[in-house]
């Protein structure tokens, strides 16, 4: 595996961010910030998982959120 010391995100995975994001937040205050149905409606780590695989648009909003929060 090559290193990547300018990439904050290097070695963590989606899931582990979706995780850290509910722990932290709450799936209503994402669902309030990042506007996708699988945060709003239902959510679930494994329906979230699927949508953010798929979409790069929502997987960088939510990677951007996780970085803010590592920040605080």
């Amino acid at each position: 595996m090559e290193t990547q010391p300018n990439n904050p995100l290097h070695g963590i995975k989606l899931e582990q961010i979706i995780n850290d994001l509910v722990a932290h937040y709450g799936w209503e205050y994402m669902g309030y910030s990042i506007k996708i149905k699988c945060f709003i409606d239902n959510p679930s780590v494994k329906s979230s998982l699927k949508f953010l695989r798929r979409t790069p648009w929502a997987r960088t909003k939510v990677e951007t959120m996780y970085l803010k929060m590592l920040k605080q």
